[in-house]
């Protein structure tokens, strides 16, 4: 072989090298543990929800799966840190419609880009709100609230707490064209006891947490939020059914990884997290918070964000909604 072959052959060698290193370090993911951060306090459904999956996703990965809280700015914090994570899948964020679809118009001066930051992988569960009155409000429906608030501008309050809720009452304002008092609550329990109280006179609470206030009689439940009948509530009819054609306004918590993860890498864990919603235990589990366990391809997920970014862009732009 002449000088030239071997000098040509070692340049070749050379600049394959990189590429098969890349693939040989996928071929191995996951080499060590691999965190999942959640950007909210433990507790909190999306905990549950993240603590739910990294154990069965430990066992099926065989490497250790777990969480780590990075809470803050309703969600900011952890969902930064994971955008400047280094993209090999050893970083994940279970990102909720506040985190990867709502924060970017809400806020300014955004600290990271819920499209170009981030590679979808799946969702793992809706979770739909029900629209809650205090009992003492005459309303029976939907369209009976409506009635009254237009009856009545600016004298029903309104509770809210994190960016969902904050604009599910906003875009309910705007599409029934009523004027409501918005008050702001910094937790669940201090919204719960003021609509017990009859401080506030109506609110979106998660189907899950409702069930002892709705037992309790001291509220009532007019209509879930999402685009069709929930299984986890399936006597209640939707607010586009009841009174208000078009609304909708649901809470996805979905899976992600740093933008720039090698695509096999994506695609095993959305094989493995889809395969997991699907078997009996997370179901049951997502059930009984009040979620409906859904899953989508990574593509099907990227849609779905880009799709909410621009919906709730547009909400925030029209209603000039501001972060609690």
């Amino acid at each position: 072989m002449n000088k030239f072959a071997v000098r040509t052959l070692a340049l070749f060698g050379a600049f394959l090298l990189p590429a098969f290193s890349s693939v040989q370090a996928q071929d191995a993911w996951p080499a060590k543990p691999v965190r999942m951060i959640v950007p909210f306090a433990p507790g909190g459904p999306t905990d549950v929800a993240a603590r739910l999956l990294t154990q069965k996703l430990s066992e099926s990965l065989g490497q250790q799966v777990y969480v780590e809280n990075r809470a803050g700015a309703n969600g900011t914090i952890g969902s930064e840190a994971t955008a400047r994570a280094a993209p090999d899948g050893y970083t994940l964020i279970m990102g909720t419609t506040g985190t990867h679809a709502i924060n970017y118009s809400l806020y300014p001066n955004p600290s990271y880009d819920p499209v170009k930051d981030f590679a979808p992988i799946t969702r793992m569960a809706e979770f739909p709100n029900l629209i809650l009155v205090h009992a003492s409000v005459p309303a029976k429906n939907v369209q009976e609230l409506i009635a009254l608030a237009k009856a009545q501008p600016g004298k029903l309050a309104y509770a809210s707490f994190g960016s969902l809720t904050l604009l599910s009452g906003a875009l309910f304002t705007s599409m029934a064209g009523v004027d409501m008092l918005s008050v702001p609550f910094g937790g669940v329990g201090p919204l719960m006891t003021a609509i017990t109280n009859n401080d506030v006179q109506v609110s979106v609470v998660q189907v899950f947490s409702s069930t002892s206030l709705l037992k309790s009689g001291k509220v009532k439940a007019l209509a879930i939020t999402s685009a069709k009948r929930s299984p986890v509530a399936p006597e209640y009819p939707t607010v586009s059914e009841s009174g208000l054609p078009g609304y909708e306004a649901v809470a996805w918590y979905g899976l992600f990884a740093t933008a720039g993860t090698p695509k096999p890498v994506i695609d095993r864990l959305n094989v493995e997290i889809r395969r997991l919603v699907a078997g009996t235990e997370i179901r049951d589990a997502l059930f009984k918070q009040g979620a409906d366990p859904v899953t989508d391809t990574p593509e099907e997920f990227a849609a779905i964000v880009r799709t909410d970014v621009a919906k709730w862009a547009r909400i925030v732009k029209q209603t000039g909604a501001k972060p609690n």
